[in-house]
């Protein structure tokens, strides 16, 4: 008798569910292959297209949330003898400490006065002109904000110094490209003779737009081409700290303070400031 070559239903939809177990998505990976198949190819063009544009806003965002992370610190920069280490003192205990030109950095927690309770690694960098960009070298990836501290009272000597320390920090292509929140804390506002705020920003951008100039034409006539660093504001256009990419704050402050060493200092403004980053 010749054996029946027909398969048993049961054993065929027995087959047919081990089948669906190994591979469930099965015929919805089928179903997709021909639908896509009978589209036109500039809509699947399209999503492809749309796919990317949210993979690499994804990517982008992730970058950008993860960079603001891991920026910070507050960086406290300024010539020697501008108060820095005392403002230092100021910020995170409030009481006043005398103080000598650091050769080194100093690093602390500082907790910002605000409702998201904030928290900052405070850093006091060396003033020294010797020391500056080895330490500015070594804090700037980390920067969320920079307090650029300015002794008010002999500011009229120090103007081209300053300005000269100021343009090293603002065409750094990695400070440009992060654009840390710059406090420059017009210090020293106790004493008679201190420059106001005002009169210091104007002052600077005078100096500063004298400097993007002869430093140009000096980088010019070297190689032919001006290169190397961020080109400090607007081309054509006398500068101003309002074309710069970052926030730029000024502000009047005195670390020590108009009672002297028995009183509080008068830094509200920059602790407001450094409330808002």
């Amino acid at each position: 008798m010749e054996a029946d070559s027909r398969m048993d239903p049961g054993t065929a939809e027995e087959m047919a569910d081990a089948e669906m177990l190994e591979n469930p998505f099965e015929p919805y990976i089928e179903y997709l292959r021909q639908e896509l198949e009978n589209q036109d190819p500039i809509f699947i063009i399209g999503i492809i297209v749309a796919l990317a544009v949210v993979i690499i806003t994804f990517v982008f965002l992730k970058y950008f949330l993860t960079s603001k992370t891991v920026r910070s610190a507050v960086l406290l920069v300024g010539l020697c003898d501008s108060g820095k280490t005392l403002l230092f003192s100021r910020l995170l205990s409030g009481k006043f400490k005398r103080t000598q030109t650091s050769i080194t950095d100093s690093s602390a927690p500082y907790k910002a006065k605000n409702d998201r309770g904030s928290t900052w690694t405070l850093i006091d960098l060396p003033g020294h002109d010797s020391l500056r960009s080895q330490y500015m070298e070594k804090f700037k990836s980390a920067a969320r904000a920079i307090v650029f501290v300015v002794d008010s009272a002999i500011f009229q000597k120090e103007v081209r110094d300053v300005a000269e320390f100021l343009y090293f920090l603002l065409t750094d292509t990695v400070i440009s490209r992060n654009a840390p929140t710059l406090l420059v804390a017009c210090n020293k506002q106790d004493i008679t003779m201190a420059k106001s705020a005002k009169l210091i920003q104007q002052q600077l951008e005078k100096e500063l737009n004298t400097l993007r100039v002869t430093r140009s034409a000096a980088l010019s006539s070297q190689d032919g081409s001006v290169g190397g660093s961020v080109h400090l504001g607007k081309k054509g256009k006398d500068f101003e700290f309002s074309q710069l990419s970052m926030k730029v704050e000024f502000m009047e402050c005195s670390a020590r303070g108009s009672k002297g060493e028995e009183g509080d200092a008068d830094i509200e403004t920059l602790e407001k400031s450094l409330a808002r980053l």
